[in-house]
């Protein structure tokens, strides 16, 4: 019996992402909204193995700082839905300011799979990346593709059945915020762990998030607390 699995594909705006997820869900689509917002929301399936594998197409953002409706959506569905992975689509040709959101996505502990798309761009402008030691850096899979070609869409199918397969809790990318910050990320932290939030939710990452005073995070530790 195939076992069903949900993914969600996260990226920038321009990387690539719509045709990724043509790509992998071909005419097994549908279009819609997200609840509460005129937000698009497309939402498509393919199989792969022993695989039914749904395909969520989250908005595409720039960061995950949950001041745009935008980010609000891509955020909670990340937080709330906890799909079984998130590929996230890289432009390789603008690879630094798109590995600003690969960041936020691992600090959240999101079983992540960085889709490294526009190789061929990358090439044409003489960027040469090492694969496998952005793979080394992150501790996560990168797959190389050319989406407008339907290149590496296969790999990228086993990887996701890989990585569900073999799926463990994610402790999240620790980012060193220097001594003093760290110093209050450590209260922080020690506090949010004695919350039900800490179960489903990475300790690091909230504690980060009450640090910068996002309303979000605050919101939920209100709920719990009226709970």
């Amino acid at each position: 019996m195939a076992k069903e699995i949900t993914i969600a594909l996260a990226g920038n705006p321009n990387s690539g992402k719509t045709t990724v997820f043509n790509n992998l869900t071909g005419a097994r689509q549908h279009v819609g909204n997200w609840p509460g917002v005129t937000v698009e929301k497309k939402e498509g399936s393919c199989s792969q193995g022993n695989y039914n594998i749904k395909v969520v197409d989250l908005p595409g953002v720039y960061s995950l700082t949950a001041y745009s409706p935008d980010e609000v959506i891509a955020r909670d569905f990340i937080l709330d839905e906890q799909p079984d992975a998130v590929v996230d689509i890289v432009d390789a040709s603008n690879l630094e300011r798109n590995l600003y959101l690969t960041v936020q996505l691992l600090e959240m502990g999101a079983h992540v799979i960085v889709a490294l798309n526009m190789m061929d761009q990358a090439d044409s402008r003489e960027h040469r990346i090492d694969v496998n030691g952005l793979s080394n850096l992150l501790g996560v899979p990168v797959i190389p593709l050319v989406a407008s070609r339907n290149k590496g869409t296969m790999e990228l199918l086993d990887e996701i059945c890989k990585v569900t397969k073999d799926k463990a809790k994610v402790e999240g990318l620790k980012v060193e915020y220097g001594r003093e910050v760290e110093g209050e990320l450590a209260k922080l932290e020690e506090f949010v762990s004695k919350s039900k939030l800490a179960s489903k939710y990475s300790s690091r990452w909230l504690a980060v998030k009450l640090l910068e005073g996002d309303e979000e995070i605050i919101k939920k530790f209100q709920e719990v607390k009226v709970a």
